[in-house]
């Protein structure tokens, strides 16, 4: 009995000149790869950015993850990029403070 696998694939991502900066996102979206990578490890794997992401279908996040393995350097960029400008920075604490103090 032999085991047949499927290839990994990535026809589920594109890059779009002027979409997201150029970055590889997922087709018909605007979701970067960048995102479903940073949804993976915050929210545990598939399941998780699936809960994040409910109009997605495992086939787009297991296509995104795929790229990235083929792609690690270039979406590294992308992430960190995304994780630069995220919208709370340490010095951003005062919000969190009834008070407003730090």
């Amino acid at each position: 009995m032999s085991m047949q696998t499927t290839p990994a694939s990535t026809s589920r991502v594109d890059r779009v000149p002027g979409v997201m900066g150029g970055s590889p996102i997922l087709k018909g979206t605007r979701i970067q790869v960048a995102s479903v990578v940073i949804a993976a490890c915050e929210y545990g794997g598939v399941d998780g950015v699936l809960e994040a992401y409910p109009h997605l279908a495992a086939e787009d996040v297991a296509d995104a993850l795929v790229y990235y393995l083929l792609h690690r350097d270039e979406v590294d960029v992308d992430i960190a990029d995304l994780q630069d400008e995220s919208p709370l920075e340490e010095d951003d604490q005062t919000l969190y403070a009834g008070n407003g103090e730090a």
